[in-house]
């Protein structure tokens, strides 16, 4: 896709749907002794988030992990749309669609694995981060120059802010 087109998408965007590992996390997992998954995360993606919430911004992540810590983590940032431990991903997205009277055209979907591939050739803006898996990459309208972990979410994010005219607004300063 052309780079013009992936602006003029990005613009009328206004749900944001994200994959966790490899998209918020880089592809390394921690195992501690106790089995738990420790896991890192951009705390610029954080910030560019809970900034897109307070603008109108609507975000949802779906993601295959059940990690508690990555809920609690979303939450903190004023995730209300947290979907965790999801084997099939298209059929929640296309629920949570029209639920919310949502038109698929309106949607980005940020994956890195072959999981995310159903849901990104289903909505208007499929996004990857660069350290995505070629069939994703293949699938994507634009791939971040960031990879996993690594603030490819807050590029989209920031972006998408920018096109709308609300980054660097009166609540950019908040947090």
């Amino acid at each position: 896709m052309e780079s013009n087109n992936y602006k003029a998408l990005l613009k009328s965007v206004h749900t944001f749907c994200f994959d966790i590992d490899g998209v918020f996390t880089d592809n390394i997992v921690y195992l501690t002794s106790d089995g738990e998954q420790a896991r890192t995360a951009n705390v610029r993606d954080g910030y560019a988030v809970q900034l897109a919430i307070r603008n109108n911004i609507d975000i949802v992540i779906i993601s295959g992990g059940r990690s508690e810590a990555v809920r609690k983590r979303f939450e903190g940032l004023g995730v209300k749309h947290i979907h965790l431990g999801v084997k099939e991903k298209l059929p929640l997205l296309r629920q949570y669609l029209a639920d919310n009277l949502i038109k698929v055209d309106d949607v980005c979907y940020m994956g890195d694995d072959i999981p995310d591939l159903a849901c990104m050739k289903y909505v208007g803006l499929p996004v990857c981060p660069a350290d995505a898996v070629p069939e994703i990459k293949e699938a994507a309208a634009y791939i971040s120059p960031y990879g996993g972990g690594k603030g490819c979410v807050r590029d989209v994010l920031e972006q998408a802010m920018k096109l709308k005219g609300i980054w660097m607004n009166d609540t950019a300063h908040i947090w």
